[in-house]
């Protein structure tokens, strides 16, 4: 708490560098990072359902979302087809 009183006291918070724009809360990377972070997120607690609530084995619910996986590459690779 001392270091930190002594820290805005002093005025030793001038020479710190600002967090760079690409590093900010609201910058596109940090956004994305949260996007993928909410995502990981939902997949585990999916994973967490498929294998307590409706007791499909570990490697069912890796299949599943494995199956997911193939399945969401080929309907955005028609997507990217046939639109560009």
């Amino acid at each position: 708490k001392a270091a930190f009183i002594n820290f805005i006291s002093d005025e030793e918070w001038k020479s710190i560098e600002p967090v760079s724009s690409w590093f900010g809360p609201s910058s596109f990377l940090m956004s994305s990072m949260s996007a993928l972070f909410k995502l990981s997120m939902w997949i585990r607690h999916g994973h967490g359902y498929l294998t307590e609530n409706l007791g499909i084995p570990v490697w069912g619910s890796y299949a599943v979302f494995g199956l997911a996986t193939l399945f969401l590459g080929m309907v955005l690779g028609l997507v990217s087809e046939v639109l560009g």
